[in-house]
C-alpha cells in the first residue's frame, strides 16, 4: 500500500501563461482567491508535503507556506522540467503531479492513483478521464529522476511520451472527467465558476 504520507505533490504553475495574455497562471484571481489556492485545498488532505513549482513571482507563492522550486533548464522548457526539479527535491518515495490552472481536482486523487498502481503492473500511474490520458495528473515515484533528467538532456520535452514509455498503470477517472478541464482563457474561467465544482466552503483568501 501507498500510504498518503509517503506522498509528495507538486502543483506545477512555472509555464509562460502564454494563452493568458502571459499571466501567471497561478495567481490570477477565481471566486475570490488565487487559482493556485483552489488546489493546494483540495491536495492538503491526500498527500504528506507539497511543493510549488513556478519561474516568476517566486515570493507571492512562497507565502502560501510551502516549498517553492524553479526549473534547472532555461527557457520555460515545459511540464517535465518542473516535475524533474520536484522528484530531486521530494523528501518522499512518490511524487504527484498536477497543473495549476486546474482548480476542482478530485478529492480523491491521490488514492485512486495508488490504487491502480497497486493493482496494475507500472511504473507510474496517470489518470484516464474516460476519453483520454491525462498525463500531467500522475503520481510516480521519485526515483524515476534520474531516467526523466536523462530524456530532458537528449531534447525531448513530452511529458505523454514519457509517462508512456514506463506502461502506465491507468486510474479510471471516467465519472468525473470534468475535475481535469484546464483553464486557458476568461470564457474557461466564467465556465468553472459556473459549474459548481469549486468547493463552497473554502472562504476566500491569499
Amino acid at each position: 500500500m501507498i500510504d498518503s504520507t509517503d506522498i509528495s505533490a507538486v502543483i506545477l504553475a512555472g509555464g509562460r501563461g502564454s494563452r493568458m495574455g502571459g499571466r501567471d497562471k497561478g495567481l490570477l484571481p477565481l471566486a475570490g482567491r488565487p487559482m493556485i489556492a483552489h488546489a493546494l485545498d483540495v491536495l492538503k488532505p491526500q498527500v504528506g508535503s507539497i511543493i510549488i513549482s513556478a519561474n516568476r513571482n517566486l515570493p507571492r507563492y512562497a507565502r502560501f507556506g510551502f516549498p517553492v522550486i524553479s526549473d534547472e533548464h532555461e527557457g520555460y522548457q515545459g511540464p517535465l522540467a518542473g516535475i524533474l526539479a520536484a522528484l530531486k527535491q521530494a523528501d518522499t518515495d512518490w511524487l504527484l503531479c498536477v497543473p495549476c490552472d486546474v482548480p476542482a481536482l478530485p478529492p480523491d486523487l491521490a488514492q485512486r492513483l495508488a490504487q491502480a498502481l497497486e493493482a496494475q503492473p507500472a511504473d507510474l500511474a496517470v489518470v484516464h478521464d474516460g476519453a483520454k490520458l491525462q498525463p500531467a495528473f500522475a503520481l510516480m515515484p521519485t526515483r524515476l529522476g534520474p531516467d526523466l533528467e536523462d530524456y530532458l538532456n537528449r531534447g525531448e520535452r513530452r511529458l505523454g511520451q514519457w509517462c508512456k514509455a514506463h506502461r502506465p498503470a491507468l486510474a479510471d477517472f471516467s465519472d468525473m472527467p470534468e475535475r481535469f478541464a484546464n483553464i486557458n482563457d476568461e470564457r474557461e474561467m466564467r465556465q468553472i465558476l459556473d459549474s459548481g465544482l469549486l468547493d463552497p466552503n473554502i472562504s476566500p483568501g491569499r
